[in-house]
């Protein structure tokens, strides 16, 4: 079988690979060396340390949802094309375990930085002075990482819930159990929640804007 030549193209596939199936803390060199048949100190040639690693990652998992970005036709709401965005980023990074981890832990993310321009001058093309459309932005763009972090954490393993008291739990809590019981109703989902969330924070920008 002939030998693929290696490339970063390559490099990053694989490494995209290898963290849907081991997490952000599978991805190592030696693992991805092994994988792609070299030594480690070869990937060097390539990607000169783990951090660059990371951010061609998240690079990559960004590009498979943006790999086209346009903004909103003139009669759209600069709030509705926002919402669709961050819904966006949100499933980009649920398409991979520890994706959220990923592209919070990039450092100066090309398609992010990309992200956050078009996201920035459209706001400032609706009118919205540039230093709250960048507090906005930033402040949609990091509500969503953050909910995809609570989302991909990991779950109380068998041990954990072997020793939680649930009847204590509720009895010291009772109005957050509430809240969650009543709030998931049959037909509600995370995604509602999401977005839930998403129009609490998008219409208070709405009304800081407003009254600018």
């Amino acid at each position: 079988m002939p030998v693929l030549a290696l490339d970063r193209q390559r490099i990053i596939a694989e490494a995209v690979a290898l963290l849907d199936t081991d997490g952000l803390d599978g991805v190592t060199t030696r693992k991805l060396a092994a994988r792609l048949g070299v030594q480690s100190p070869t990937l060097y040639w390539h990607v000169p340390n783990k951090a660059a690693l990371v951010t061609a990652i998240a690079d990559a998992i960004l590009d498979q949802e943006f790999a086209e970005m346009a903004p909103p036709p003139p009669e759209q709401p600069w709030q509705e094309w926002l919402t669709g965005l961050a819904t966006r980023l949100r499933r980009a990074l649920l398409a991979h375990p520890d994706g959220a981890r990923v592209v919070s832990a990039a450092q100066l993310s090309a398609t992010m930085a990309a992200i956050s321009e078009l996201a920035m001058s459209t706001l400032v093309a609706h009118g919205i002075p540039l230093r709250q459309a960048r507090v906005i932005v930033l402040t949609v763009e990091r509500f969503t990482v953050g909910h995809v972090l609570e989302e991909q954490a990991p779950r109380p393993d068998a041990e954990a819930l072997r020793s939680f008291d649930m009847a204590a739990f509720t009895e010291r809590h009772p109005t957050a159990i509430a809240a969650i019981t009543d709030y998931f109703e049959p037909g509600r989902t995370v995604d509602d929640l999401f977005h839930d969330c998403l129009d609490v924070v998008i219409a208070g920008a709405t009304v800081k804007t407003a009254a600018s």
